[in-house]
């Protein structure tokens, strides 16, 4: 790490022009100073568009010739979406630029001044002088088929937002008018959507025998063979039904309409997955991450959707930090703190790897032994979440092993590792 930074410092020199931004939505604002942090420049704004760019180019030069600069490092906090269009004309230029966690900006705002004042023109300056100390990291843009798998990847979590926030509307609605439908069909299904939208209230169900109830579902909803058991069950439920019987003409617009929501997310939801699964199988290193028992296409394409490919990677111990399970712990003199993973990382990683965990302890042998000996272990036995903790960083490591080294997993290799740390036991 230290060799690492000291790498970024001595890439700034006596004839570096560094460049502070600080993003926004309509006026960005720049701020340059030079190697030692001496502001070279008052702050000065940019629009977001193609004129303000191209004038804050010709301030850049302008900048070089008048300081007798002749090299141009330009940082800014990766924040929101409006900082993308500036990164892809500054590709464009071919113009090198850096990003600075904002975090770090945030914290060490009082250090300039000394009041907690906070303004974009602070905030470039802040930036610029941040990047002085090596405290920046290198963007990689996604391109090609890594670009489309991080956008479909977010997509798809936008949609199943959504499809939630459905659900739990859908759910309050027959709590009120229904209570008992969750007795009869736990989930919402084909023929629970179907009841929802033709059928909402318990007298629409006991108005008519099961054979019309049936022949409705299957000719307007589509569904081929109605269940014609659940369908008896439900018009036993509403016989006794508690539901309310105010305001039914607009609920069940609402309804009818929740329900046509949720279907058509869920069509798009089967049509994106099957996009996102034709792409992911084009990557190289597919077929090896893919080798692992338990482990399915989605959990691949998120993985690469929030790491990009592994390739780039020259060490497990990055993709670590990036998940933010790197451990901190606060211990001082005597007082020795507990340790616990620092979540500086990105949170959606975090909960894909503990999403795939907890299948594979069930059902991969290799991490199910792994997992029993560590809460089982002799000395300093790991408690369940801490043991699944400590996969989901192995897991890590194996996905950066088999992508970089091309092999397939080898189940009697994690066996091994078994073995060699019961003997050290």
């Amino acid at each position: 790490m230290n060799s690492n930074r000291n790498a970024k410092i001595n890439q700034i020199s006596g004839e570096s022009l560094v460049i502070g931004i600080d993003i926004a939505k309509k006026t960005h604002y720049a701020c340059a100073v030079d190697d030692r942090g001496r502001e070279l420049q008052r702050p000065v704004g940019f629009t977001q568009s193609r004129a303000g760019f191209e004038g804050f180019h010709k301030q850049i030069k302008e900048w070089l010739h008048q300081h007798g600069k002749s090299e141009v490092i330009i940082g800014f906090e990766p924040t929101g979406h409006y900082w993308m269009n500036l990164a892809a004309f500054l590709l464009e230029e071919d113009i090198s630029f850096v990003v600075v966690n904002p975090a770090h900006v945030k914290q060490s705002k009082e250090f300039d001044d000394n009041l907690q004042t906070k303004n974009d023109k602070k905030d470039a300056r802040l930036i610029a002088k941040l990047m002085i100390g090596g405290n920046f990291s290198y963007p990689r843009i996604p391109e090609g088929i890594e670009a489309e798998l991080k956008n479909g990847s977010i997509t798809r979590w936008k949609l199943k937002d959504k499809q939630a926030m459905l659900k739990n509307q859908m759910t309050g609605l027959i709590d009120q008018y229904f209570p008992e439908f969750k007795t009869v069909i736990k989930g919402f299904g084909q023929l629970a959507c179907a009841i929802l939208k033709y059928t909402p209230f318990p007298e629409d169900l006991l108005n008519q025998e099961v054979e019309e109830l049936a022949l409705m579902y299957k000719e307007k909803a589509g569904i081929s063979s109605p269940s014609k058991s659940k369908i008896r069950e439900m018009k036993r439920a509403a016989e006794n039904s508690i539901g309310i019987s105010t305001g039914k003409e607009v609920a069940r617009f609402e309804i009818a309409a929740l329900v046509d929501q949720f279907l058509l997310i869920e069509r798009q939801l089967t049509e994106l997955n099957h996009h996102l699964e034709d792409l992911v199988t084009q990557l190289d290193e597919y077929e090896y991450l893919i080798s692992i028992p338990g482990i399915g296409k989605h959990t691949i394409i998120d993985l690469i959707a929030e790491t990009g490919s592994l390739k780039q990677y020259t060490h497990s111990r990055q993709l670590i930090k990036l998940a933010g399970l790197t451990l901190r712990e606060n211990s001082s003199g005597y007082h020795k703190g507990q340790k616990k993973i620092s979540k500086r990382g990105r949170k959606r990683l975090r909960n894909l790897l503990f999403r795939a965990i907890l299948p594979l302890i069930q059902n991969n042998r290799a991490f199910k032994e792994l997992y029993q000996y560590y809460i089982t272990r002799p000395v300093n036995p790991l408690k369940k979440k801490e043991a699944m903790v400590v996969l989901c960083g192995k897991l890590l490591k194996i996905f950066f092993g088999l992508s970089n080294r091309q092999v397939h997993f080898n189940e009697d290799r994690m066996k091994q590792d078994l073995h060699c740390l019961q003997q050290a036991a």
